[in-house]
């Protein structure tokens, strides 16, 4: 068995099929997930494709102690990926508070309980939101980062500075950001 993986989000679409492949290349996985917007079943679902089910714990990443706690008991987590997040642009601009909170204070959790515990990696699931509205098409990684034209992207936006500025100061840790097109 190769390391232990924590996938948060690990219920949704993305989450469930990179669970999937890591299982698949030996990797131990635990999902984190709140259920806001999946269903526990996945995980059995997960297990039937791949011969073992993945574990499971449902909880808020919001919730600092839930998480600190999480990450004491599971102190042999070599990397976290975060999937977790409110992802719908529309619906940020009508509740913008509500995607700040979850998609800021997790992150925020979560870098803290990789400091404190010594998990070394972290990757993001960001967004091609970054760009805003771009210059020029198509969009390659060297476009400029524009002002967010939802809540949403500004979370985004946000959460890659605050990981910027986090490993910056901690180098013992590194992470990646993926910006997703669609």
């Amino acid at each position: 068995m190769k390391e232990k993986i924590v996938v948060t989000g690990g219920t949704g679409y993305i989450g469930s099929h990179t669970a999937v492949e890591l299982m698949n290349e030996g990797y131990e996985v635990v999902l984190i997930d709140n259920l806001h917007n999946s269903e526990a079943v996945v995980a059995d679902r997960i297990g039937q494709i791949t011969g073992k089910i993945p574990g499971l714990e449902v909880f808020d990443l919001c919730r600092k102690k839930k998480v600190s706690s999480f990450f004491k008991e599971n102190s042999d987590v070599a990397a976290i990926i975060h999937f977790a997040a409110y992802k719908a642009v529309s619906e940020s601009v009508s509740k913008p508070l509500a995607y700040y909170r979850n998609n800021l204070v997790s992150l925020i959790n979560l870098l803290g309980a990789m400091k404190k515990n010594g998990i070394p990696a972290l990757v993001f699931s960001s967004s091609c939101t970054v760009y805003g509205q771009p210059e020029t098409l198509p969009v390659t990684e060297d476009a400029p980062i524009q002002p967010a034209v939802s809540p949403y992207g500004n979370t985004k936006q946000i959460g890659e500075e605050i990981i910027r500025d986090t490993i910056s100061a901690h180098k013992g840790l590194k992470a990646i950001s993926l910006r997703y097109f669609n």
